[in-house]
């Protein structure tokens, strides 16, 4: 034992860092013999050990931080100092159990136990006998077996094993020799050891072989066959240390500090010559097993079996080799042919969106008459639709509760601000950072071949000198072409044919001509105030309730209050602002709650007025009454109905006309239009004829900041003219639209829905507007319509005889 101390003081005496990377320590031992085997122990605390295989003889230190092996070892210094040491199969698993360690280890014995400054523990171990076990008989606080002590198998005197223990021991000193990292001892070490088994132990110890390559040795109990296979072992050991050798002889020449990463290149290149393997065939293997479950078009299986052999061909560090490979890599990962079954269920699929959205009776029948159309033919080409209105009413939300109702994949894509084409065509894979388009990524994503795509904002495409998107979509939306749709990443063309395409807008007018023609436009309107409150009741309420945590909270909201919140702090076609205002309630209502003050189940008016301050806006300016050349025109913007004042001031002067409030071309003309029809009409309406050209007329329209143009408010313009020269005024409570000619006929216009809800919001009771309009509001629900009274006209002449007032 004096052997044992000498070596303990000598690893002792070592530095701190020193003992992170302690060697194996050879001890050669005889073997136990009969009396010490019977003494053994049958049942054994176990330690497991990380990227280690204990072998008889041999004494290993190791550093013990699991909770379990401390235990361990603390039961094993408090008995016998016997311990089973056996290696776990995998080494990230800190907590293995039972099925993640081998069944064969290593009987050993505590020898010494050092405890280190980081609170770990350093112990030395001496491997004795192998054993297997049996069964766990316990495994907490530490894992406890009952094991089978294994006998080795030695051979009778045979010539052939000790020539293989020879071969064994030369082998392991040529290692030694050869190898730099191995000290010069250890071949003084090798050739005094005079026991077979034991140098057989101390050289698998130290050779650096797999783990299950060493846990094999320790498991094999015939002795000539452990031999075998340690000989093969050395041997692999040997060519490996040879050829890092000739690789090191073969490029010493060329190293230097700036030559450091060349030189472990061209390591790796000779390592990859001399083993005539490429590390990256197992990459190339798994693209191609994974596209042997893809239906690729002629073309796409052509490109693919081009590029994979171009592959093959290329070292790995090329710049060319990942720009292919990431090619390969989108192509397996597009949808090829994948296509989600749609849900022919059409009385379901109404409920979807019945419940999702009020109103928008025209979508909603659209989309079930293509599905009707596909559940009868079981194939069709799909509709590029466009939706079309203001801002806030739900076009893009919409386009999700398409998706859900007819059971698709749900893609959006905001085309607001693109300018770039190559965002949706892609870029050609050869320059740096090139990236497919947005749409081929979006169905890359989504994996289908058959999204509801939702182009969101399509009118609000940049353009500028890097390309035109808008015209990149016209291949895109073209039902006709999209079926070969060219992506210049891909490099393929690609079916989008079963593509259910949806685009949203505000405005037509943005939208260039071609692009505007392969869509299907679906006018959608701004909500009345009874639409509101049924979207506010169903859900805007219960979502801010769900967001703001209130859903336990018992609290309604009067229909009256929500119409009170709409007409008097709300001026919009959508429900934004109202889903803002309802928010701010909720907020007023959720501090109540944490502050345990009392909540009413009912909201109120004062606290609508608490939350909300007071009104925003009233209709009391509609009501009063206006001097002579004040009007109350209607208007369509992008963002739904509005109203706006005409006003016309004279003054003395020669006859020149001032138009005033940014306005656009159209509306001049109309101006310029009606003070010409009323000159010409002078005497009908009592005018003086030389009044014309003794005053200055300034017509202006409010709020100058906000661009107007279009000609319905030429009827507007005629009427604040004639109030103007004949001094009467216009009656309260009433708007009108409607285009004008020199003849004086009453043309009709647009955008009538937005303005009539325009109108109600803003209390007006009358309306004047064109004959011909009269089909667009029959189209209307008739319960919109509450409160209001129309008058059609055909000329100037009824409009003027109704709107002004008697002197």
């Amino acid at each position: 034992m004096s052997e044992i101390r000498s070596m303990f003081d000598m690893l002792l005496n070592q530095n701190e860092q020193e003992m992170e990377f302690m060697p194996i320590v050879p001890l050669g031992e005889d073997e136990m013999d009969e009396q010490e085997k019977g003494s053994l122990p049958l049942e054994l605390p176990i330690i497991a050990l990380k990227n280690t295989v204990l072998f008889p003889n041999v004494v290993l230190p190791i550093t013990v931080a699991r909770e379990k092996s401390v235990k361990a070892i603390a039961e094993a210094q408090n008995s016998n100092k016997w311990i089973g040491v056996i290696a776990q199969k995998d080494s990230t698993n800190e907590a293995p159990k039972p099925e993640d360690i081998y069944e064969v280890g290593t009987l050993a014995k505590v020898v010494k136990q050092i405890k280190m400054p980081d609170g770990n523990i350093t112990i030395f171990i001496m491997g004795r006998m192998r054993f297997r076990i049996e069964e766990f008989t316990q495994q907490e606080p530490f894992y406890k077996a009952r094991v089978n002590y294994l006998e080795d198998i030695y051979p009778q005197k045979d010539a052939s094993f000790d020539a293989l223990i020879a071969s064994i021991k030369d082998y392991s000193e040529r290692i030694a020799q050869q190898s730099p990292n191995m000290p010069n001892e250890a071949s003084i070490v090798l050739r005094n050891i005079e026991q077979q088994s034991f140098l057989m132990h101390f050289v698998a110890s130290n050779i650096a072989a797999k783990l299950q390559d060493k846990q094999a040795l320790l498991e094999e109990d015939n002795i000539t066959a452990r031999a075998e296979k340690l000989l093969q072992m050395l041997q692999a050991e040997l060519q490996l240390v040879e050829l890092k050798n000739e690789i090191t002889n073969k490029t010493r020449a060329d190293i230097d500090r700036q030559q450091r990463e060349y030189f472990l290149q061209q390591q790796l290149k000779s390592i990859r010559e001399e083993l005539g393997g490429d590390p990256n065939e197992r990459e190339i293997k798994d693209l191609q097993k994974r596209a042997e479950e893809i239906k690729w078009t002629e073309a796409a299986k052509e490109l693919f079996k081009k590029n994979i052999e171009k592959l093959e061909r290329m070292h790995p560090s090329t710049p060319d080799y990942s720009v292919i490979y990431n090619h390969l890599d989108l192509m397996l990962d597009l949808p090829w042919g994948t296509y989600t079954e749609d849900s022919y269920d059409l009385k379901k699929a109404q409920q979807v969106l019945d419940d999702d959205h009020y109103g928008m009776e025209k979508i909603k029948d659209r989309i079930l008459e293509y599905l009707a159309v596909l559940k009868l033919k079981g194939d069709m080409k799909s509709p590029i639709l466009c939706f079309v209105g203001p801002p806030g009413i739900g076009k893009t939300s919409l386009g999700r509760s398409i998706a859900s109702a007819i059971q698709r994949k749900y893609v959006r894509l905001s085309l607001g601000g693109l300018h770039d084409e190559s965002e949706l065509r892609g870029h050609r894979k050869t320059y740096i950072g090139a990236m497919p388009g947005r749409i081929i990524q979006s169905l890359r994503k989504i994996k289908s071949s058959n999204p509801v795509f939702i182009l969101d904002e399509i009118d609000k495409i940049g353009k500028d000198f890097r390309g035109d998107p808008s015209s990149a979509l016209l291949e895109v939306l073209d039902p006709e072409q999209n079926n070969s749709f060219y992506d210049n990443y891909l490099e393929l063309e690609y079916d989008l044919s079963k593509v259910l395409f949806i685009a949203t807008a505000n405005s037509l007018s943005d939208i260039q001509p071609a692009l505007r023609d392969r869509l299907e436009i679906i006018q959608l309107s701004g909500y009345s105030p009874e639409e509101k409150t049924e979207i506010a009741k169903r859900h805007l309420v219960p979502k801010q309730k769900d967001l703001h945590g209130l859903v336990k909270v018992p609290l309604k909201f009067p229909d009256k209050l929500i119409l009170k919140i709409i007409q008097e702090y709300t001026r919009e076609s959508g429900v934004r602002e109202l889903d803002r205002m309802l928010a701010a309630m909720m907020r007023s209502v959720a501090k109540q709650v944490a502050m345990d003050e009392k909540v009413a189940p009912t909201i109120t008016l004062e606290m609508v007025e608490k939350a909300l301050g007071k009104p925003r806006f009233t209709n009391d300016i509609y009501s009063k009454g206006h001097p002579p050349g004040v009007v109350v025109g209607l208007a369509w913007t992008s963002v739904g109905g509005d109203i706006l004042f005409i006003e016309t001031a004279l003054s003395k002067g020669k006859g020149n006309l001032t138009l005033t409030g940014n306005l656009g071309n159209v509306m001049k003309e109309s101006a310029t239009t009606a003070l010409s029809y009323l000159r010409s009409h002078a005497i009908e309406y009592n005018i003086a004829d030389t009044k014309f050209d003794e005053v200055n007329v300034h017509v202006h329209v409010p709020e100058g900041a906000v661009p107007k143009d279009g000609p319905s408010a030429g009827i507007t313009m005629l009427t604040s003219l004639a109030s103007a020269f004949t001094g009467r005024k216009v009656k309260p409570y009433i708007a009108m639209t409607g285009e004008i000619t020199l003849r004086g006929q009453v043309l009709p216009v647009g955008g009538i829905k937005e303005k009539i809800l325009a109108a109600k919001r803003a209390g007006i009771k009358e309306i004047l507007m064109s004959k011909q309009n009269e089909k667009d509001i029959e189209e209307i629900n008739k319960d919109y319509l509450k409160g209001l009274t129309f008058h059609y006209v055909s000329d100037v002449g009824e409009v003027l005889a109704f709107s002004l007032a008697k002197k």
